[in-house]
């Protein structure tokens, strides 16, 4: 077992933000490995954070981004709790994040939940065509359409999208680290993209 110091747990803590306790008790659980316990806080934080997800969010801003050129601009209306959030950075920066995001990734929709049923049941025919010579067993096919379908809601949906600046975070995720980070609800309510000619 590794000998956790006072230096390990203030370099954590500058780290993440996170408590004294909780960098001492991260640190003890992974075994004086800095980067697993940063992940042991990051899930907690997560954790945390999914409990905040009933609050009211009323509060808030309107991020925007505009693209060089000025031929393309991104609007996102983030809600949080209180004012107070609404004015810190890290909640602006990831407003600007998010604006800037829609202008690269151009999504269709908010969350799963708002793709109209018609249009899955488009995609599905569209992927069940393409199937029609695979000779596979219903199941498979099924199994198939469901990970086809997963992967096209990646693409179209905002909060199922990779970030545009670090592809290994989906943007549902960088909001709840957000979230974890300044301990109120957060959620994306709108957004939309404009485009010179299109």
């Amino acid at each position: 077992m590794a000998e956790i110091t006072t230096e390990m747990v203030k370099e954590l803590r500058t780290a993440t933000n996170a408590g004294v306790l909780d960098c001492r008790k991260a640190l003890t659980e992974a075994d004086g490995n800095f980067e697993k316990a940063v992940d042991i806080l990051r899930k907690k934080g997560v954790a945390k954070a999914g409990t905040k997800g009933d609050r009211a969010a009323n509060e808030g801003l309107i991020g925007t981004y505009i693209h060089p050129g000025s031929r393309q601009v991104g609007l996102v209306e983030l809600n949080c709790e209180s004012d107070f959030v609404a004015r810190n950075e890290k909640f602006q920066e990831l407003a600007r994040d998010l604006a800037m995001h829609v202008v690269a990734a151009r999504p269709l929709y908010l969350s799963k939940e708002e793709v109209p049923a018609e249009a899955v049941e488009k995609e599905k025919e569209i992927y069940r065509a393409q199937l029609a010579e695979s000779n596979k067993p219903a199941a498979v096919i099924e199994k198939i359409l469901d990970g086809k379908l997963e992967k096209w809601y990646s693409e179209v949906c905002l909060l199922e999208q990779p970030f545009v600046k670090d592809p290994d975070v989906v943007i549902r995720e960088l909001v709840l680290r957000t979230v974890a980070t300044l301990g109120e609800n957060m959620r994306i309510r709108r957004f939309v993209r404009f485009e010179v000619g299109a």
